[in-house]
């Protein structure tokens, strides 16, 4: 686990790994699906691509765990509930010969994708620049009717404390979406150095971590589809 703060104060009580969902078929024909009406439609689930990747990032799960001698007991899956990340965690999940519909497998509604509004909604992908140029001025500026990247971390918070609470000395995989879990990075990893008066709290650590000149550098977070990545 990672450790934090003076007097090796722990940061958290769990290993966490992120992977973004694998391509999926708003990836492949270029569409922007982050509602969570739209987002859920079997429809815009993996595309044949995606799932093999989604393959590959379960074989390399698997190999971290085998070099690090960390049993399968101890691996706990938590997923948006969308239907490309709900896809993408199955197939991880298979790989990894754990049940899906087993307690090692946790839907949470606060890793979905962020939503961009309805302007960008079921749009070209050709938009996500001028999301993130807004991010980049003024990442707590909401997109008309979408989420800002404060938003975001609001309920990411959630996730994490609600993941905090249930496990404990877990290896936990993160599946979510492009956006959210460049945010989540970015707020771990500035709460992970962050010392002051309530760095024992985890909330209030991400607090004192979610202003303007941390949140607008998400974008230096970036996952390609598939792809898995340690976090804390």
């Amino acid at each position: 686990m990672a450790e934090a703060g003076a007097g090796g104060v722990r940061f958290v009580k769990n290993k966490y790994w992120v992977v973004r969902h694998g391509k999926s078929i708003p990836n492949q024909i270029g569409l922007i699906v982050s509602s969570m009406e739209n987002g859920k439609l079997e429809q815009y689930k993996l595309a044949p691509e995606g799932i093999k990747q989604a393959e590959l990032a379960g074989e390399s799960f698997l190999k971290v765990l085998k070099e690090d001698n960390i049993p399968l007991e101890n691996v706990r899956i938590c997923y948006s509930p969308f239907s490309r990340t709900t896809h993408t965690a199955q197939v991880v999940a298979s790989v990894l010969d754990i049940s899906f519909e087993g307690p090692q497998c946790l839907v949470l509604d606060d890793l979905r994708e962020r939503f961009f509004g309805p302007s960008y909604e079921l749009k070209s992908h050709d938009k996500y620049p001028d999301i993130w140029a807004l991010d980049e001025k003024d990442p707590f500026m909401q997109p008309e009717g979408g989420e800002s990247v404060a938003d975001v971390v609001s309920r990411l918070t959630n996730a994490l404390i609600k993941m905090e609470s249930q496990f404990q000395g877990c290896m936990v995989l993160v599946v979510s979406h492009g956006d959210p879990l460049q945010i989540f990075q970015t707020i771990l990893n500035a709460a992970k150095d962050y010392k002051g008066s309530c760095e024992n709290d985890l909330t209030s650590r991400i607090q004192a971590v979610k202003i303007p000149s941390v949140l607008s550098q998400h974008r230096n977070f970036a996952l390609q589809t598939g792809e898995l990545r340690s976090v804390v």
